[in-house]
């Protein structure tokens, strides 16, 4: 646990130390936010003033919550251990004393630490400023919340690890990575409320982990999910961080038995 612990916090040393990189991130993000808190009012509004269960302020508040969450979940690919698997330089990993999945994890958790105030907190402030923001006064949706988010990355880190471990068959990750960056911004609500979709792709987006990325943690903060409904949405987080990461280690080691060290 100490070896993860340093893991963690060079995660955050490394990510800390491109403060600028942050910050430009923000103002991303928050640029992303106004355009598309206006779009989603604009389409609550079109529809008669409700849409799902969201009005003109939640689906601002979504809109908000989401561009704030995708850098600490990190929605978006990921290429460095695939770009290790190629060069050959995962064979460093292996001889380390420590799991590559484990510590790869504790890093990207100790990455996420670091996002979760500089680019999590500009949207959310301009959003407020802006078109207010619909959230809970009660302290619970927020804990739960934070507990939420912390199972959305361990989901999105098992998701890009399984992408990544491709590089052990695969000579070019490109096709591969456009489809999972598609695939999971659209089910995961980035675009619009996984709530919006038509049945069909509700149904597709559910047996996916996707909506555990984004939805669920949106869900739990805005006090949409509460109680047990809360508790739901968090077990279905913890089977699919569990499930991934015991797929992405069978992976692993399966694929590991390819790597080949030249010169000895």
């Amino acid at each position: 646990m100490s070896a993860l612990a340093v893991y963690a916090g060079l995660g955050w040393r490394r990510w800390s130390a491109y403060r600028t990189a942050a910050a430009a991130g923000a103002f991303t993000n928050t640029v992303f936010g106004l355009i598309k808190a206006a779009i989603t009012m604009g389409a609550i509004g079109a529809a008669g003033g409700m849409l799902a269960g969201y009005d003109a302020l939640t689906g601002a508040t979504y809109a908000w919550l989401a561009q704030a969450l995708i850098g600490p979940v990190n929605v978006f690919t990921w290429s460095e251990l695939a770009e290790r698997i190629r060069s050959g330089d995962i064979a460093i990993d292996l001889a380390r004393p420590i799991d590559p999945q484990a510590g790869y994890l504790a890093a990207d958790l100790g990455r996420a630490a670091f996002q979760l105030v500089p680019r999590a907190a500009p949207p959310l402030m301009v959003g407020a400023l802006v078109t207010g923001l619909a959230l809970p006064g009660q302290v619970l949706p927020y804990l739960l919340g934070l507990v939420s988010v912390t199972l959305a990355v361990v989901v999105s880190f098992a998701c890009r690890w399984l992408v990544n471990l491709a590089a052990f068959w695969l000579l070019d990750l490109r096709g591969v990575m456009t489809l999972y960056l598609v695939a999971s911004n659209l089910l995961c609500g980035l675009v619009v409320p996984v709530h919006w979709f038509p049945p069909w792709l509700a149904a597709v987006a559910a047996w996916t982990p996707f909506p555990a990325m984004l939805q669920h943690p949106i869900d739990i903060i805005m006090g949409r999910a509460a109680g047990p409904d809360a508790l739901v949405l968090l077990g279905e987080q913890v089977a699919w961080a569990l499930g991934l990461l015991v797929v992405g280690r069978a992976v692993f080691e399966l694929g590991a038995r390819r790597v080949v060290v030249q010169g000895g």
